[in-house]
């Protein structure tokens, strides 16, 4: 698998995240939907990877930074096909160390609450989120769960981003 930073304009990105999209507004109400469009993910405070395996996406992730000490995770997917593979990990790793090597000190998301986002929160809990109030723009809504990971309680595993397996 090879982790790297890519463009969200390429034409398997666009697919991925436009099921991304789909997925988030059938799951949760409009309002409360914070996925962001690839016009989004082009800001100069993203930056953004995919994973691949022999040029297939098998997902991608993005790092907002939010202030000089803290980053939102944003655009998380697997491909469906990729699913139950350790792409997601592997992703969140990288964003992690990323994060850790910019100097943040805390690293924040926000998922959604229904059965649908349950494999996220699993995901994240067992990488040390926990939850927290919201921040930043976001305001309490009972289909948001907010998650921080203090980045001082995390060791230092990188993997880097031209990495193949």
């Amino acid at each position: 698998m090879k982790l790297q930073l890519d463009d969200p304009g390429r034409e398997d990105v666009l697919k991925l995240l436009a099921e991304h999209l789909a997925d988030m507004f059938a799951a949760s109400p409009a309002e409360s939907v914070h996925a962001l469009d690839p016009a989004a993910l082009q800001d100069p405070d993203i930056t953004f990877w995919t994973a691949r395996k022999d040029g297939q996406l098998l997902g991608c992730g993005a790092l907002k930074q939010l202030g000089p000490h803290q980053g939102e995770i944003k655009s998380m997917r697997t491909a469906e096909a990729a699913r139950g593979h350790g792409v997601a990990a592997r992703i969140l790793q990288m964003i992690v160390a990323e994060a850790r090597s910019r100097g943040y000190t805390a690293l924040l998301l926000e998922t959604g609450t229904q059965d649908f986002f349950a494999p996220a929160q699993r995901l994240y809990q067992r990488h040390g989120f926990r939850p927290c109030p919201p921040f930043g723009g976001y305001t309490a809504d009972p289909n948001s769960i907010f998650l921080r990971l203090d980045l001082d309680t995390v060791p230092p595993d990188r993997p880097r981003e031209t990495r193949e397996e």
